[in-house]
This record gives C-alpha cells, sequence and structure tokens, in this order.
C-alpha cells in the first residue's frame, strides 16, 4: 500500500480490505485512492484468494471524498486517476467483492458500495448521494450505477434532494443483500464470501462477467460523459462554495456558476 490508509488481510481464501482513516470519516484523499487502487490489483492478482469484502476502519464505511482534498486541489487524481475513485468505480474485475457497510454511505462511499458486487450493511447505516448540496454530481459512477439498480423515479429522488436514507429502505429497494446488526457485520460478510468462495472460480468468473456484461457496454459511453459534466462542475464557482460551506459548516450561497 502507499501507506496505512488502507489495509489488507486475509482469512484463508478471503481478502479483507479496509479504508482506514478514522479520523477523516474513510473520506478519500489523493493517498487513500492510490492505496485502495494497489488492494484492489493485490487482490485480483492474487490466485489464492476468491472473494474479497471491503469496509471502513472506526464508526463509518465511507463518507466520500475528502472535500478538503478537494479544496487543495487533489480532485484530478481521485476522481480521474486510474479505476477513478479508490482505483475501483471503473476497473475491470473478475472476482466477487462484497462491500460491507456500516455508520454512513454516502457520496464517494455510496459509488463505491455500488461498485462492489454484493452488499451487507448495518441497520443503522445511512446511505446518500449529497452531492447536489454540494455543487457537484455523483460523478464515480453514481449517478448511472443508482439507476442500474432502481426505478427511475427512485433513482432520481436520491439523486435530485440529496437526502439520506436509512439502512431498512435501502435493504427494501434491493440496493443491500443483508441487513444485520452492526456487531455481526464482518461475520455476516464473510459468511457470504464463504458460501460464494467454495464453488469453481471459473464459474463464478463466467456468471460476474455475464452479470456485468449489460451494464458494462452501457457505461462505455457514460463514463464519457460522466467526466465531461464532472470536469465542468468541479471547476465551477458553485463547487467551490459548496465544499467550502460544507467545511464551515454553514449554508452555501448558490450562485450558477
Amino acid at each position: 500500500m502507499v501507506d496505512d490508509s488502507v489495509l489488507f488481510e486475509t482469512r484463508d481464501d478471503i481478502a479483507i480490505i479496509s479504508i482506514n482513516r478514522p479520523q477523516r470519516r474513510n473520506a478519500i484523499d489523493a493517498r487513500t485512492s492510490a492505496s485502495l487502487r494497489q488492494a484492489i490489483n493485490r487482490f485480483e492478482n492474487e490466485d489464492a484468494l476468491a472473494v474479497g469484502i471491503l469496509r471502513g476502519k472506526g464508526p463509518v464505511f465511507c463518507s466520500g471524498m475528502d472535500l478538503q482534498a478537494f479544496l487543495d486541489g487533489e480532485a484530478e487524481e481521485i476522481l480521474f486517476g486510474d479505476g477513478r475513485l479508490g482505483g475501483l468505480v471503473s476497473r475491470a474485475r473478475q472476482k466477487p467483492l462484497i462491500a460491507a457497510v456500516h455508520g454512513v454511505a454516502v457520496a464517494g462511499g455510496f459509488e463505491l458500495m455500488l461498485a462492489c458486487d454484493l452488499a451487507v450493511a448495518a441497520e443503522t447505516c445511512k446511505f446518500g448521494l449529497p452531492e447536489a448540496k454540494r455543487g457537484l454530481v455523483a460523478g464515480a459512477g453514481g449517478a448511472f450505477r443508482l439507476g442500474e439498480r432502481l426505478p427511475p423515479a427512485l433513482a432520481n429522488e436520491i439523486l435530485l434532494t440529496g437526502n439520506l436514507f436509512e439502512a431498512p429502505r435501502a435493504y427494501e429497494i434491493g440496493l443491500v443483500n443483508r441487513l444485520v446488526p452492526e456487531a455481526e457485520l464482518l461475520e455476516t460478510a464473510l459468511g457470504l464470501a464463504k458460501e460464494i468462495a467454495i464453488n469453481a472460480p471459473l464459474s463464478l468468473r463466467a456468471s460476474l462477467t455475464l452479470s456485468r456484461a449489460t451494464g458494462a457496454a452501457a457505461r462505455q459511453g457514460l463514463w464519457s460523459l460522466n467526466d465531461r459534466l464532472l470536469r465542468g462542475l468541479i471547476s465551477s464557482a458553485d463547487a467551490a462554495e459548496g465544499a467550502a460551506a460544507f467545511t464551515e459548516k454553514r449554508v452555501p450561497r448558490w450562485r450558477g456558476i
């Protein structure tokens, strides 16, 4: 890893990848994104590993891109580096990856979850894409992945209001596979991983390839559109104002430019 902002451990044939910036609510800066990219690469490249689990250390899963890092000029590397956010959201993968989420999974954190193949959530977890409240767009795949998972009206409500919603609602609309007490989160994710890992690896890869194929084909053009819109927004005055207002804990003053 680039540093200890991401931890990597194994339990038999299961990789556990942990975002480790609890003091920043596991927000993703450039170094963390690079470390997560390395961890995903290691998981994919080690033949002995069959299934991965992505989780967050401390009180939350991930609160998204570090807005201070955004203000400090790291947006290009975080949002447009290899594989984009965390080296994960636009990366081609062969192995199953399970998100184990607790606390909050918002903004880029929610998008990391959506980029995984399955999700296990703590009953108290909150989800959302609040980018509209920050002068941005869910540009790490969230805007279109949510539309793949949900009916348009539901996806649009989440995107356009920027409001958070509770774990039972996420389970009800099919965004997570299991809903458990937080104390049981990792063991539940490990149990699901073991159920998958006992199956034939070539079958798993073929099944995932076919499962992902429709979305992947559609996304080839969507990523280009996504990047064009996102670049326009991150250079806007409103995006700078949204990030500043959030870090200063005040109401943003939008100008539409």
